[in-house]
């Protein structure tokens, strides 16, 4: 390599590791301080769909016999992936001016956060009976939502909503129990493969479904209420951004609409706000709402119908 190369390489190289150029960019790595794994997430989120639903994932040669034993299998290693998980999460979470702040050790520090994953882990996997009963709920309304659909296999096999609300319950799950940075990660997950962009921040009720699915958004403060379907493309939103003193968006308030129970909304509709969309109403395709709608009301285009 020329001479001339090598310096410009080494201008380059300084000049990309500078404080000034790596300001918010930079995770450093220190010895049992990573960042959460994809991989990783991305086979503890293969197990929990097999422990979820067996059979349709996992390990297809699941009987009544052996069921015992597979689900035993997979909550063992989704409970190693689970502790390693969380504890890195916590890592990038409180950064090492926390433990400075409050004189804590490196070693003693990094004990405190293996007990809190591992507590973190326990308590999430206490839930997957409850998720599993919820779950249940939607995909018995994509099923009884499709006149395609044959069976639920078919629907938990093959319809994106299955794999994207299922990621979206486990991460809203982890989200509750204060769990950082990774139930982001597994709906952006799910948002890759599906298309499908739920923020596990947001609040949904039981017999959720989304037909089709591509395209739809559903912002953090969403609440949606029981038995609400989707269509593909559509948006729930926030209208505008409120700022401080300095410009910078306020975080941490609601600004994405409330969707009361029996909603449903249809292809390429967006509803922006805090608004509320009341029990049963119906907004049809590629409608623009800002406003509160009433309960039992029907939006079309150019027409609102009681």
């Amino acid at each position: 390599m020329r001479r001339s190369t090598q310096t410009l390489l080494t201008t380059i190289a300084t000049e990309l590791s500078s404080a000034e150029s790596l300001c918010g960019l930079f995770h450093e790595h220190r010895d049992g301080d990573p960042l959460p794994s994809q991989p990783e997430l991305a086979e503890a989120m293969d197990l929990c769909r097999s422990i979820l639903f067996p059979g349709f994932y996992g390990k297809s040669n699941v009987n009544e016999q052996n069921l015992v034993f597979h689900i035993g299998v997979a909550l063992e290693r989704l409970y190693v992936l689970l502790c390693e998980q969380i504890q890195a999460g916590l890592c990038f979470a409180t950064g090492w001016s926390e433990v400075e702040a409050y004189g804590e050790s490196y070693t003693s520090a990094q004990d405190t956060r293996k007990h809190k994953a591992s507590e973190l882990a326990r308590q999430f996997v206490k839930k997957l009976p409850q998720l599993r009963q919820t779950l249940a709920t939607d995909v018995e309304a994509a099923y009884l939502g499709d006149p395609a659909a044959e069976t639920y296999g078919e629907v938990i096999s093959c319809y994106p909503i299955i794999k994207a609300i299922t990621n979206y319950r486990i991460a809203h799950e982890l989200l509750q129990l204060g769990v950082p940075l990774i139930p982001r990660i597994i709906t952006e997950m799910a948002h890759s493969e599906t298309g499908i962009d739920i923020h596990p921040a947001a609040t949904i009720g039981h017999h959720f479904t989304i037909d089709h699915g591509t395209g739809v958004v559903v912002g953090a403060t969403c609440i949606i209420g029981n038995n609400v379907k989707l269509y593909q493309g559509v948006t729930l939103g926030a209208k505008s951004f409120p700022v401080d003193d300095k410009g910078n968006p306020i975080k941490g308030i609601p600004r994405h609409p409330i969707l009361e129970d029996g909603v449903i909304v249809y292809a390429n509709s967006t509803i922006l706000g805090r608004i509320t969309i009341g029990r049963g109403a119906v907004i049809g395709g590629n409608i623009w709402v800002t406003e509160d709608v009433a309960p039992g009301a029907r939006i079309l285009q150019n027409k609102y119908c009681h």
